[in-house]
């Protein structure tokens, strides 16, 4: 008999605590608790990944109608009714937040609708009064969205908050130049709103690859988004039925909404976590190593709130590892190399590797990039470029990194990233057959570099 009432005691059902609870539960017949304070399935499936990227299909919807009346189609623009999506989006995301809240149930994971936090090593308060014992704990409670220290920041929304608008806001101002920032930009501006977006640097999108980057930047302007650089607000109120701010450019302007991108903090404020001895960094994440467990040996954490790699395809393997290490007797260190992702732009952008510039530091590389306008939008008349590029090391061969800028870029990147997680070589990716004609045909015949430094 146990001296614990779990095995495993999980704080957060997002994906990857959800995926660590039944897996040790289902598979390897650990007694597992869980506890979450909000909705089950966490920032992507609530506030996040799933909710935005049926925000991306609906965007695409106007482009999509021009291309149709182009190709011959007689058929006829109606209003974005956003009522009618968003009842519908939620109604997705209640069915979703089932099937995770079924998967635990099925795998026998004992659920407290809570909020969890730590008073000793292995004992965890919940708000409802009660308390659990386990012999490990994992905390698995992600990120959230913060505003800036200004001044009347609550007059602004943030990532959370774009979903549940009841309506759409003529005008919409996005103070931040990181991928959330450049998404939603296109997602509101494919749905009719006037999206303009001030960031602090000299380009958006800062960390991946500059040409890449530099493309989508291009493409956004030309979609008629207002792009300022080297702007912040100063200052902001609300005035004549909207939300006035002065930049710190000097211009002055009301807005129907003014909307966040500046950042995302760790969910692991007053959870207990110092006064027994976790180390956090000074933004709040708890510091984890290689097997994502603590300075205090019976605590664990995965996920955005230990700010290593945040995604959630990397918090379920976080998940996995864990899991495999602690009950399964192999211990696995989580594997954070060569991870693709995707930022969904419009164009989107797909990226797995090194960036040139990375690479640059690194080695002597090779570098193989096309841009093109792509056959189906060209014969519709649109201004849209794609780019195709491939960093390559001189010395080994490989395919250091890959970046595509183009439609369904996303899914392009997940099979490219395959063959740059194998190691594949330049000369494997000339080996390859073309498929043709695709968008796609083009990574396999770059057969000259157009630079090598």
């Amino acid at each position: 008999m146990s001296d614990f009432d779990y095995d495993l005691f999980v704080i957060g059902g997002g994906s990857g605590g959800v995926r660590a609870a039944r897996v040790a539960a289902g598979e390897y017949g650990a007694k597992v608790g869980l506890a979450e304070e909000d909705r089950y399935g966490g920032t992507c499936v609530i506030r996040g990944c799933v909710p935005k990227k049926l925000m991306v299909f609906a965007s695409t919807y106007g482009d999509t109608f021009q291309d149709a009346r182009d190709y011959g189609w007689d058929v006829k623009d109606g209003p974005f009714e956003w009522p009618v999506f968003s009842e519908k989006m939620r109604a997705e995301l209640d069915r979703l937040e089932g099937i995770y809240r079924n998967l635990l149930d099925g795998a026998g994971v004992d659920k407290f609708d809570a909020r969890a936090t730590l008073k000793d090593a292995h004992t965890v308060t919940l708000s409802t009064g009660e308390e659990k014992t386990a012999k490990h704990i994992l905390i698995a409670t992600g990120g959230r969205p913060v505003r800036p220290p200004m001044k009347n920041a609550e007059l602004g929304i943030v990532s959370d908050d774009i979903f549940h608008l009841e309506t759409l806001p003529r005008s919409m101002l996005i103070v931040g130049g990181g991928y959330i920032a450049c998404e939603f930009a296109c997602i509101l501006h494919g749905l009719g709103v006037d999206v303009t977006i001030y960031y602090r640097g000299g380009q958006i999108l800062n960390g991946f690859d500059d040409e890449a980057r530099g493309l989508v930047a291009e493409q956004m302007r030309t979609r008629g988004i207002g792009m300022h650089s080297g702007a912040s607000i100063l200052e902001m109120e609300t005035r004549d039925g909207g939300t006035w701010v002065k930049a710190t450019t000097g211009a002055e302007k009301t807005f129907g909404k003014v909307f966040f991108a500046t950042g995302r903090r760790p969910n692991s404020d007053d959870m207990g976590l110092e006064e027994i001895g976790v180390a956090m960094a000074r933004n709040g994440a708890i510091e984890v190593n290689e097997y994502s467990q603590t300075g205090v040996p019976s605590v664990y954490a995965i996920g955005d709130v230990t700010d290593r790699l945040n995604l959630t395809p990397v918090a379920i393997r976080e998940g996995m590892a864990f899991v495999k290490t602690v009950f399964g007797g192999e211990p696995t260190p989580v594997d954070h190399a060569l991870v693709a992702s995707a930022v969904f732009t419009q164009p989107e952008m797909g990226t797995v590797g090194l960036s040139e510039e990375e690479a640059r530091k690194q080695e002597q590389i090779e570098v193989y990039a096309t841009s093109f306008k792509p056959m189906q939008t060209a014969f519709a008349g649109r201004p849209d470029r794609i780019m195709m590029k491939l960093i390559v090391s001189v010395e080994t061969r490989k395919v250091l990194g890959c970046h595509i800028v183009a439609p369904q870029a996303g899914e392009l990147i997940q099979l490219a990233g395959i063959a740059v997680k194998m190691g594949a070589t330049k000369e494997q990716f000339d080996q390859t057959c073309a498929v043709h004609p695709t968008m796609a045909e083009e990574l396999v015949t770059m057969r000259a570099p157009v630079r090598t430094s």
